[in-house]
């Protein structure tokens, strides 16, 4: 029973750390548990070119309207020039395009792209590699009227294009001109510090008659995965649709192929985001509005995540006013709450989102005492073994227990090697004498899983880690360590963890006592600093719990080597 014990407990350890991966490449679309293939960017190109097209206007836009079938390209479209232009805040630089007034890049200046050093983070973008742009428009009601779209060639209004440390706010106006009698001024109104900005949609009513019609809102994007993804762990890329009924709810690029889709279409509140590792861009209206959630595929490797919201009748001569937000920056999880109830949702933390919330809460007051994220995981994981120290204790004291009777264990197996029965009678009857639970260690140590698995999404998905120091070589927690120092201590640390246990009698469970943990710790190379500062502390206060029950017990800890 004592090597069946440690089979049990190794395969509650690998199928904890199996279930972990294959949950990241389900969540995030990929067949494989290892080794993902990103999604092929052979066809971003063309995909940029019709992403500007006027035919791909009317699949992503108006698809679910059957009354609005296209968007034609009007004369005056087609003869006037667009231009883009650069608005600075302390925050981002962002690039506006005169065509439609379409926000077609976002740089975080303070975020530093940590695949690409001297550039900064850039979200948002129009070029040859990336597609990703934040559209909107209005949709008339009757058929074969056409009103501006994302694709009308704007004005830009003078006026300032750089936040000054003094300025309160930096407005930037887009003015169409007039088609179908009706005239969209667009505004956007940016503050210091702030990712999120107000975005005002002025419908002005030219004509002599009502008008009726629509606003759209997209978000337009390759199915590429971001530079840089790790091949070792995947996280989720890709649209998704907030309502206060449904809740959070992300679509695989794959199911938008597929028509696969799984979302609460009408709504009166929530939010579209595009989504991807540490940073999100977002459409928000305010809670009451009537609008339609929509996903497409507009062309080859690009698509769209929108909302539809219907315009009241626009009297002749009056002008109709629609706010929004529009958000594009990092997943800081207390702004996004803060900014609307549920944004924080796109960090997400998959299935054990309900321990994972409390425990960003702790590391997070954590770093607000010690200043350090390094040193707050060690705080974090120190407090968590302080909570688990007696379930820790309950196990590794039926350890000790189960190494003090594994001589008479190993004798007996020797001596009734051909009489199975008569060994496993002889077994139960040494665990019974001795008062030996051969499953008090098992237990505990899956109880503790969910809270680990937790943990580990917590500091994969922070992104105040992505560049933030711990000490010496350690410059970005988000990062692997770029000398390997981390990971050859955690494998140390797992070898000694390991040679602690007594062996197994069993030859090949001998040698997988040694192989699991040891292939495990090879992935540990490819891991973020951060989570792997995480793991070597757990295996040390794990070692030294062991080592004081296991002498407390009279069982001296004892050294026991692979034999391969």
């Amino acid at each position: 029973m004592n090597d069946i014990r440690r089979t049990i407990l190794w395969v509650i350890f690998g199928f904890s750390m199996v279930l972990l991966w294959d949950q990241w490449q389900v969540y995030n679309g990929h067949k494989a548990t290892f080794f993902p293939t990103p999604a092929s960017q052979t066809a971003t190109l063309q995909a940029a070119s019709n992403a500007t097209g006027a035919a791909s206007v009317p699949s992503a836009v108006v698809a679910p309207l059957a009354s609005a079938a296209s968007l034609p390209v009007t004369a005056s479209q087609s003869q006037a020039s667009k231009e883009k232009v650069e608005i600075l805040t302390d925050v981002l630089k962002l690039t506006f395009d005169t065509e439609g007034g379409t926000l077609s890049r976002a740089e975080l200046r303070k975020h530093i792209d940590v695949h690409h050093p001297s550039q900064n983070e850039v979200l948002l973008d129009d070029s040859k590699d990336r597609v990703y742009l934040a559209q909107t428009g209005l949709i008339a009601s009757a058929s074969g009227t056409v009103f501006p779209t994302h694709k009308t060639i704007m004005t830009l209004r003078p006026g300032p294009r750089k936040l000054e440390a003094q300025d309160k706010d930096l407005s930037v106006v887009f003015e169409s001109p007039i088609e179908n009698g009706v005239k969209l001024v667009k505004t956007y109104t940016l503050k210091p510090g702030d990712y999120d900005m107000a975005v005002k949609h002025e419908i002005i009513n030219t004509s002599n008659q009502a008008v009726s019609l629509q606003l759209y809102y997209q978000l337009v994007r390759d199915g590429n995965k971001p530079d840089g993804e790790s091949s070792f762990y995947s996280t989720f890329t890709g649209p998704a649709v907030f309502t206060g009924e449904k809740k959070y709810q992300k679509v695989e690029f794959k199911d938008i192929e597929k028509d696969k889709l799984e979302f609460q279409k009408q709504s009166n509140d929530g939010y579209v985001a595009m989504v991807q590792h540490y940073f999100a861009s977002a459409w928000l209206l305010p809670d009451g509005t009537k609008r339609e959630n929509f996903m497409r595929k507009i062309d080859t490797n690009l698509y769209s995540v929108g909302m539809i919201a219907p315009v009241e009748t626009i009297a002749p001569g009056t002008t109709k006013t629609v706010e929004s937000r529009f958000f594009a920056g990092p997943q800081e999880e207390k702004k996004l709450e803060a900014l609307y109830p549920g944004l924080e949702l796109v960090k997400d933390y998959g299935w054990l989102t309900i321990l994972a919330k409390p425990l960003y809460w702790l590391v997070d007051k954590l770093n607000g005492i010690l200043n350090n994220w390094g040193w707050s995981i060690v705080a974090l994981v120190v407090l968590l073994k302080a909570g688990f120290y007696w379930l820790n204790a309950h196990a590794y004291k039926s350890m000790a227990k189960m190494k003090a009777v594994n001589p008479r264990i190993t004798e007996m197996r020797e001596r009734l090697k051909d009489n199975p029965q008569q060994m496993q009678m002889e077994m139960m009857k040494i665990y019974r004498e001795e008062k030996v639970n051969p499953m008090g260690g098992c237990l505990p140590i899956a109880i503790q899983i969910p809270v680990f698995i937790a943990l580990y999404w917590v500091l994969l998905s922070t992104v105040e880690m992505r560049n933030a120091p711990w000490i010496g070589w350690i410059h970005d927690l988000a990062a692997p360590d770029p000398f390997f120092i981390l990971p050859l201590v955690m494998t140390l640390t797992t070898m000694l963890q390991t040679a602690l246990n007594p062996a197994p009698p069993d030859p090949m469970q001998a040698k997988m006592m040694w192989i699991m943990p040891l292939a495990f710790s090879v992935m540990f190379f490819f891991f973020p600093a951060g989570l792997v500062l995480y793991w070597i502390t757990n295996n040390v206060l794990s070692i030294a719990q062991q080592w004081i029950i296991n002498t407390r017990m009279g069982v001296p800890p004892q050294f026991n080597l692979p034999k391969f």
